[in-house]
C-alpha cells in the first residue's frame, strides 16, 4: 500500500488556514452571470496557456485566447495541446456541475486519452505506457529521473487512488490534493501527457473537497511563473527504486498550498480591481448590453437601440457604468464607436 512520508509543519499548518480564510472571502462575493462567464472563461484560458506552457508550448497568452476564441481550422500541434487542455476543462468543469465524476483510474486515463488527442497514436492514448521513458533535465541536457518499470505503472496508480478514495474524510484535503500530484508525477504513467493530465485531475479534486478551480482560479499559472522550481519542488532526480522509500512529501506540500494562496490572492485583487464594491446590482439592460457582446463580440449605439427603449441619452449612461466598472471598454470614435469586453489581466 502507498503510504506518503510527509510532516505537518507550522507553515503548512499556517498555509492551510490562510487558504480557507482566502477561499471563504472569495465565496462571499456574488457575480452576475454574465460576469461569471467571462471570468471562468478568462480562467480556462489562463489555465489552458500555463499548463501547456509549463511543458513548453512556445504561445503567448494573446495567441491562446485568440485560438480559443477562434478556432482555427489549420491547427499546429502548438494549438492542438492548447485546444485539448481547454475542451478537457470544459468537460470536466461541466461534469463536476452535475456531480458526474467518479474519480478514479478509467477516469484519468480517459483525461489523458482528451489532452493527448491527436498528438500521439491511439494505442498510446487513454492507457498506461507499456515502455519505459526517462526524464530528462532541460538545461543540461541529460536524464534526470528514471521513474519505474512499465510492469508496475498500474499497480502503482491504483495505491495512489486507492490512498485518495480512502483518507477524503480523514486527511485535509490539501494534503491529499499535493500528495496526489507529486505521486503522480513520480510514477509518471503516460509516454506523454504527464504533467498536464496530473494537474487537470489535482484541478478536480481540490475541486471536489470544496476548492473553486474553475471559475476564478488557476493554479498552474503559479507554476508557470517560476517552471524550474516548479520541476525541482515536484519532481525527483535519480531512478525511483532507489528513491521510492526516501521520498519526503512535506517541502512539496508547502510549496503547492504556496501556489494556491498565491493565485487566491492574485484572483482576490482581480475581482477587487473588476468591482467597487462586493454586491455589484447590474440591470437587466446592462445584463443585454454584455450577453449581446458576448454573442457578436461587439455592440454600438445602434445596435442596443434595437434591443431596447431607452433613450439616446440614458444608452450612453448605460454604456458609461459598464466602463466605470470595468467590464467593457470603447473603440473607435464619434458615430464609429462601438464596445467589447475588457480584457481581464
Amino acid at each position: 500500500m502507498f503510504h506518503p512520508k510527509y510532516t505537518i509543519t507550522n507553515k503548512l499548518l499556517e498555509n492551510i488556514k490562510h487558504i480557507s480564510t482566502l477561499s471563504n472571502r472569495i465565496s462571499q462575493w456574488r457575480f452576475p452571470e454574465v460576469v461569471l462567464v467571462e471570468l471562468q472563461k478568462n480562467a480556462e484560458a489562463v489555465s489552458s496557456f500555463a499548463s501547456t506552457s509549463i511543458e513548453g508550448n512556445p504561445l503567448p497568452l494573446t495567441d491562446v485566447k485568440r485560438i480559443l476564441k477562434n478556432r482555427p481550422l489549420q491547427i499546429r500541434e502548438s494549438e492542438q495541446e492548447v485546444l485539448n487542455y481547454n475542451q478537457a476543462l470544459q468537460e470536466v468543469n461541466n461534469k463536476l456541475n452535475r456531480k458526474k465524476i467518479s474519480f478514479n483510474l478509467p477516469f484519468i486515463l480517459s483525461l489523458q486519452g482528451k489532452i493527448i488527442d491527436k498528438l500521439l497514436p491511439v494505442h498510446e492514448s487513454g492507457k498506461v505506457r507499456t515502455q519505459p521513458v526517462f526524464v530528462n533535465n532541460p538545461r543540461l541536457g541529460i536524464t534526470a529521473y528514471w521513474p519505474p518499470d512499465a510492469k508496475d505503472v498500474s499497480p502503482l496508480m491504483t495505491e495512489l487512488v486507492a490512498f485518495v478514495q480512502q483518507n477524503q474524510q480523514v486527511i485535509d484535503p490539501l494534503i491529499i490534493a499535493g500528495i496526489f500530484h507529486k505521486q503522480m508525477v513520480v510514477i509518471h504513467p503516460f509516454m506523454d501527457g504527464n504533467g498536464r493530465t496530473t494537474r487537470l485531475a489535482t484541478k478536480i479534486l481540490l475541486a471536489q473537497m470544496g476548492l473553486d478551480t474553475f471559475h476564478l482560479f488557476s493554479f498552474e499559472n503559479y507554476y508557470n511563473n517560476n517552471v524550474t522550481r516548479y520541476f525541482e519542488m515536484v519532481g525527483e532526480t535519480g531512478n525511483y527504486y532507489d528513491r521510492v522509500n526516501l521520498i519526503d512529501f512535506t517541502g512539496w506540500l508547502e510549496y503547492f498550498t504556496d501556489g494556491i494562496i498565491d493565485e487566491l490572492l492574485r484572483v482576490e485583487k482581480q475581482v477587487t480591481q473588476l468591482f467597487i464594491q462586493p454586491h455589484i446590482n447590474l440591470k437587466p439592460h446592462h445584463e443585454l448590453i454584455i450577453k449581446a457582446i458576448q454573442q457578436k463580440g461587439f455592440i454600438n449605439d445602434s445596435e442596443y437601440a434595437k434591443l431596447t427603449k431607452r433613450a439616446r441619452a440614458t444608452r450612453y449612461l448605460d454604456f458609461q457604468k459598464l466602463i466605470d466598472l470595468s467590464l467593457i471598454e470603447a473603440k473607435g470614435k464619434g458615430k464609429a464607436t462601438y464596445y467589447v469586453l475588457r480584457e481581464v489581466k
